[in-house]
């Protein structure tokens, strides 16, 4: 039997770029899913904007 995974790949995508009609910044990190069931919310910084902004998981 195989072992289940805790950790996961997640993608972050910023929140604010499309009311701005700028493209949307993307980064990927890890989670674990067991620990962490809801979805991440980080402060990243955008390029586009030329600021940090929050980004939120998308699936």
């Amino acid at each position: 039997m195989a072992k289940k995974e805790a950790r996961q790949i997640v993608i972050l995508e910023c929140t604010e770029a499309k009311k701005e009609g700028k493209p949307a910044s993307r980064y990927s990190t890890t989670k674990n899913k067991h620990n962490t069931t809801e979805r991440l919310e980080l402060k990243k910084y955008n390029p586009f904007l030329r600021r940090h902004t929050l980004h939120k998981e998308v699936k």
